[in-house]
């Protein structure tokens, strides 16, 4: 390996690493979000939810009691996909 190839790898890596530290710095989320984030909150105060697709605004409580009642189907936990629908007629 020449001289040459060791000078432009070596600065190529410093300029890497400091646009990376600079971008950091843009990309990092705030003390206070991340001091907030880590606060439980009561579901209660929690605004609604719009689902889109026609179904509106619903309610955190609301969406909760519903996933406890229909809770999603198990998975295969080697391929990490639920399980094949059951096919209810021939078809074409």
């Amino acid at each position: 390996m020449n001289r040459e190839s060791l000078v432009f790898c070596t600065i190529a890596l410093v300029v890497a690493l400091a646009v990376c530290a600079v971008g950091f710095q843009f990309a990092a989320l705030p003390r206070d979000a991340i001091g907030a984030a880590r606060q439980p909150v009561a579901v209660e105060t929690l605004p609604d939810v719009d689902l889109g697709g026609g179904f509106g605004k619903v309610s955190v409580i609301d969406l909760v009691a519903y996933y406890m009642e229909n809770p999603p189907e198990k998975t295969d936990a080697a391929v990490g996909h639920a399980a094949a629908a059951a096919k209810r007629f021939g078809g074409c």
